[in-house]
C-alpha cells in the first residue's frame, strides 16, 4: 500500500476530524501527519474555508520524517513520491556528491515511506519514526507559540514559493504559527 492507497481511507478522518476542530477550536495550530500529505493539508484547508475558519498561518503538513536524520537535508516540494525533493546542496554537513549519487538518494527518498509499508506487507507504515517526527515538529511549533526565535522547520504549507497552491520548503514558526514561508535558497 503507498501514500497514495491511503488516500480514501484517511481522506474521510482528515474531513472529519476538521470539521470538529473548525467548531471546537477553530484557533488552533493544526499539524497535518494524515498521508498523504500532499492530498490531506488541501482538503483541511477546504473543510476550515467552508466553516470560515481558515488560517493558512495555522495550517501544517508535517513532512519533519523526510528531515530527521543523522544528516540534516531540507526537502521541499510535497511529501509523496516523485514531489518529495531532497535538497542536498544544502545538506548540513556539506557534502560533495556525484549526480548519480544524487539522483540514488532522491529515489530512495522519495521511495522510502513506499518501501516501508511494504516491508510490513501492508500492515502499517512507519509508525515509530512517524511519531518521532510529528514530535520534533509539534516541539517546534510549541518553541514558536512561545516567543523563541528562528523556530525553522520543514512543512507542506500554503505558500507563494512556486506557482502551486501547497508546497514543502522551510518555515520560520512563531506565536500565530507561519511567520514566515522562506524560499529555496540557492539549489
Amino acid at each position: 500500500m503507498s501514500r497514495d492507497d491511503l488516500f480514501n481511507i484517511n481522506a474521510g478522518i482528515v474531513k472529519g476530524l476538521c470539521s470538529a476542530i473548525a467548531k471546537y477550536c477553530p484557533t488552533a495550530l493544526v499539524n497535518m501527519i494524515s498521508n498523504p500529505v500532499n492530498s490531506t493539508v488541501p482538503i483541511a484547508a477546504e473543510v476550515f474555508k467552508k466553516a470560515g475558519t481558515y488560517d493558512e498561518k495555522k495550517l501544517f503538513g508535517v513532512t519533519t520524517l523526510d528531515v530527521v536524520r543523522d544528516v540534516n537535508v531540507p526537502v521541499v516540494g510535497g511529501h509523496a513520491g516523485i514531489t518529495i525533493l531532497p535538497l542536498f546542496s544544502q545538506a548540513t554537513p556539506k557534502a560533495n556528491l556525484a549526480e548519480g549519487d544524487i539522483k540514488v538518494l532522491t529515489k530512495r527518498t522519495q521511495d522510502g515511506g513506499t518501501e516501508v509499508v511494504e516491508a510490513k506487507a501492508g500492515k502499517g507504515s512507519a509508525t515509530l519514526s512517524m511519531a518521532y517526527a510529528g514530535a520534533i515538529f509539534a516541539d517546534a511549533c510549541l518553541k514558536g507559540l512561545n516567543g523563541v526565535p528562528d523556530v525553522v522547520e520543514c512543512s507542506f504549507v500554503q505558500s507563494t514559493v512556486t506557482e502551486l497552491p501547497f508546497f514543502a520548503s522551510k518555515v520560520r514558526l512563531r506565536k500565530n504559527g507561519v511567520e514566515e514561508v522562506l524560499g529555496l535558497s540557492s539549489l
